[in-house]
């Protein structure tokens, strides 16, 4: 790791691994909560090697779909559901979301391992699917606190994201099966009905 612009040592820098670098799940919101112990006789039917309760927690970032961390006895995996409310349903997906990745698991190493999707809301109030965790961080706009790159080390990051987009977009769609969950031409039609809609519902009487 590059030092500080002051020239001091980065010896009581974080390293690219400490856990101060990766996003962690706090408490679960209460209007985010659901039926843990209906989810865990569901899980246990579809995914072998479950023992115990799991521990419930919930990212805080990310507006799309809702991830919380369900931490079992020597597994650790990730849930994606909705959030409440009246929504776009193509904006929040799961179910697809599920699909996709796990036709791109195969030709694609990075996408985690897809173990369940549900569509019966009696079981936690909304679509749902658990996946594989992987620990990482994830970089934004401004890097977690600790963590400082040199110009050759942003430089690979940079290089390393463009060359993974790359191979993501160089995937077969009809090899890996995605060709059907495309809807086909009129997307620019589709989109300017979608936001239409969604602007007259959105109106009030003073806008």
């Amino acid at each position: 790791m590059a030092g500080d612009p002051d020239g001091s040592d980065d010896s009581d820098q974080a390293s690219p691994s400490a856990p101060g670098l990766i996003d962690q799940p706090r408490a679960v919101r209460d209007e985010d909560r659901f039926e843990l112990l209906a989810l865990d006789a569901w899980l246990k039917k579809r995914i072998g090697g479950l023992h115990g309760l799991p521990e419930l927690e919930q990212f805080p970032k990310g507006a799309s779909n809702l991830t919380y961390r369900l931490r079992y006895p020597g597994r650790d995996l990730i849930l994606r559901r909705p959030p409440s409310g009246t929504k776009a349903r193509s904006a929040h997906d799961v179910v697809r979301e599920f699909r996709i990745q796990s036709a791109l698991k195969p030709v694609f190493p990075y996408v985690p391992e897809m173990l369940a999707v549900c569509e019966d809301h009696s079981v936690i109030g909304s679509d749902f699917y658990v996946m594989q965790r992987l620990e990482g961080i994830i970089p934004r706009a401004n890097l977690p606190k600790g963590l400082v790159l040199d110009e050759n080390q942003a430089r690979t990051l940079c290089r390393n994201a463009i060359d993974t987009l790359i191979e993501l977009h160089s995937v077969d769609v009809n090899a890996a099966g995605l060709a059907g969950l495309a809807k086909g031409a009129g997307y620019n039609r589709r989109q300017i009905t979608g936001w239409s809609e969604r602007l007259r519902k959105a109106r009030t009487s003073i806008g």
